[in-house]
């Protein structure tokens, strides 16, 4: 390891927030208290002040990450190295209606816990798109950040589509955090391209791996379920399982072990390299293990090489040998395969409340979202009789809030979304559709709506015929209805 020089990369996130562009996560307390014992707050605040007087500055944490929250409290006010501190948290509020107020007391507890006036960045998660709450949440974020209690706007594990439908309704995002690593390459492609052009950078965690991704691993035997330590190395053999197997992955850790001898870093520090210099890549997220590993050393490694392209180039013939992880960024929360650490979602929630409410009208059961319109127009959102659901012309509007201005192709994923959990209140899937009709209002809209069309139907394939029409309201570009019926099991 060469001598330590205290110099870390910069990276302006917004124009009055300069972060690390290595992170530290302080997600592994979570882990390290859950057995029940909980961290000292003032003892383990101390041990965060090495990270600073190293360059480390910023620091990233979640609501759910233990007493992160506190103990990072505690080192903002009661040591000197805190006042140079930056903190990321996130708010991941179980899935269902919110309020206001409800948003507001979230926000307070993190300003409370963090022991600070302005949380820098705040990050937010949602656990199912296709209940229309999750954009409620962010509009009231969006108006505590013009408030002054939020610096900065982002979202954890969010995809391309949805990341895609805030933006285009006003909400200000500046960052999406998401896994992103030489294992999971979902966060390259149609996110990363999203990203660049619309000023929000990528925040990636799991770039490691859970500690795979290290000599500790190579050449060893696929570990059994038991030997399997935390929640990190249960979750990332899910990703390592699923992009191809062990075999696979020790082969790309032969390559990094070589590349590390070539350049005297070690295989994680080559791991994260790579990862820095992906397209809108603002910063790496490195988690610790406070108190216990600290990998300064290694972590400010990061900024004193540089990878040839020929390194590059073999790390990314090895990359390009496994197997895609399914589906886009933050998948792995909301469809199978449910890469977590349980394998599902039994340690995040209990259940998933129902959107909309089924009123029974003699044979028939039907639904409303609870936009203006339909009480104006008289009709329901979607009608069941028998095995047949109808569901009405939908359009990009979520109660009083037009979504997706100005962009027909966010209009008409979040169109999708509303037909989807109309779908589900009533019992089916949207697989089970078997026709749509799709209106666009000029030619300049039809073919970024029947892509995004194409890419949530791609395997359902029902039957369709997509108009021109002159929509009622010119801030809607789309308007679908759809027909299902509902197969028996």
């Amino acid at each position: 390891m060469p001598k330590r020089i205290n110099f870390v990369e910069k990276f302006n996130l917004t124009k009055n927030l300069k972060i690390s562009r290595a992170v530290t996560g302080l997600w592994q307390i979570a882990d390290m208290e859950k057995s029940g014992n909980t961290l000292d707050p003032i003892a383990t605040a101390k041990l965060m002040t090495p990270y600073v007087d190293a360059g480390l500055t910023t620091f990233d944490m979640a609501d759910h990450y233990g007493s992160a929250e506190i103990i990072a409290g505690h080192f903002k006010q009661s040591e000197t190295a805190g006042s140079k501190a930056i903190f990321f948290t996130k708010w991941v509020p179980k899935p269902g209606q919110v309020t206001r107020e409800q948003v507001r007391a979230a926000v307070q507890e993190r300003l409370s816990r963090l022991q600070i006036e302005k949380v820098d960045l705040l990050q937010y998660h949602a656990w199912s798109f296709s209940n229309p709450y999750w954009l409620d949440a962010l509009v009231y974020l969006q108006e505590l950040k013009e408030e002054g209690l939020i610096g900065a706007l982002g979202t954890t594990n969010f995809d391309t589509s949805h990341l895609r439908i805030a933006k285009t309704t006003g909400i200000e995002i500046v960052s999406n955090q998401i896994s992103y690593s030489l294992i999971d390459r979902r966060g390259s492609g149609k996110m990363a391209e999203y990203c660049a052009e619309n000023s929000i950078t990528i925040l990636a965690y799991g770039t490691l791996c859970g500690g795979f991704i290290s000599e500790k691993w190579l050449g060893k035997s696929e570990p059994t379920t038991s030997q399997l330590t935390n929640w990190s190395l249960m979750k990332y053999k899910r990703f390592i399982d699923t992009a191809g197997g062990w075999a696979k992955f020790q082969d790309l850790l032969k390559e990094l072990d070589q590349i590390s001898k070539e350049t005297k870093r070690s295989i994680s520090t080559i791991a994260s390299k790579f990862q820095l210099a992906q397209k809108a890549v603002g910063a790496v997220i490195i988690g610790a293990r406070i108190g216990e590993n600290t990998h300064i050393d290694d972590t400010l490694s990061l900024f004193t090489f540089e990878l040839s392209k020929s390194q590059i180039n073999r790390i990314q013939s090895k990359i390009d040998l496994f197997d895609p992880i399914p589906g886009d960024c933050g998948d792995e929360y909301r469809k199978p395969p449910y890469l977590t650490a349980s394998g599902d979602l039994s340690h995040h929630l209990e259940s998933f409340p129902p959107v909309y409410q089924v009123v029974q009208k003699n044979n028939r059961q039907q639904i409303d979202s609870g936009t203006p319109w339909e009480s104006l127009a008289g009709y329901s959102r979607a009608v069941k009789i028998g095995n047949k659901i109808m569901v009405s012309g939908t359009t990009a509007t979520h109660q009083n809030l037009v979504v997706g201005r100005n962009d027909p192709i966010a209009q008409t994923q979040f169109i999708i979304d509303k037909i989807e959990t109309s779908l589900e209140s009533l019992g089916a899937k949207l697989s089970d559709v078997v026709r749509t009709r799709v209106f666009v209002r000029d030619s300049k809209g039809w073919e970024g709506a029947l892509l995004a069309h194409g890419e949530r139907f791609a395997e359902i394939r029902p039957a369709n015929t997509t108009f021109f029409a002159n929509l009622i309201g010119e801030e809607y570009l789309v308007e679908i209805e759809a027909e299902a019926l509902v197969q028996d099991e």
